[in-house]
């Protein structure tokens, strides 16, 4: 469990981090590097999570040996299949990153959440619906093993 105590907010016990792939781990389907190393160092105080509909057919390949629990959605309706999915795991244990439309609802109903402006860029209104930014996975990722990061973020 990652226990997150940012002042003025309720602290967030989170059990599970739940990431988009392409655009967020990924780009045209390849992992970004420096990203393995992170989900690994950080899976073992949370369980990982990664949905994706699997553009590319590259994730599971691209995901081998890192301690992720890989969960490929179909094609339609993914917003939906996203949010079903974080919600089975209870909202207020969630940890969700994303950088996509079709990312926003499950990222609104995560119990804290990052978006993602890298090279797929990313959804416009991703950054009305996050409570952080980054413009890197590895700064969204770092930010997760560095509290006082995110105490400086998210504190009234």
């Amino acid at each position: 469990m990652l226990t997150l105590d940012i002042p003025g907010r309720k602290p967030v016990e989170a059990e599970h981090l739940v990431l988009d792939y392409n655009g967020t781990l990924a780009v045209d389907g390849c992992i970004i590097q420096g990203v393995a190393d992170r989900l690994k160092k950080l899976s073992s105080v949370i369980r990982v999570h990664v949905l994706t509909a699997d553009t590319f057919g590259t994730a599971e390949k691209e995901l081998r040996g890192i301690p992720v629990i890989l969960q490929v959605i179909e094609k339609e309706n993914q917003a939906s299949q996203k949010l079903n999915y974080v919600t089975d795991l209870g909202p207020d244990k969630v940890i969700s990153i994303g950088n996509g439309r079709n990312d926003i609802l499950m990222l609104k109903g995560s119990a804290l959440s990052i978006g993602v402006i890298q090279a797929e860029g990313a959804y416009s209104q991703i950054i009305n619906n996050v409570q952080i930014i980054c413009t890197s996975i590895i700064d969204a990722l770092s930010l997760l093993t560095n509290e006082n990061r995110l105490i400086a973020t998210l504190r009234n």
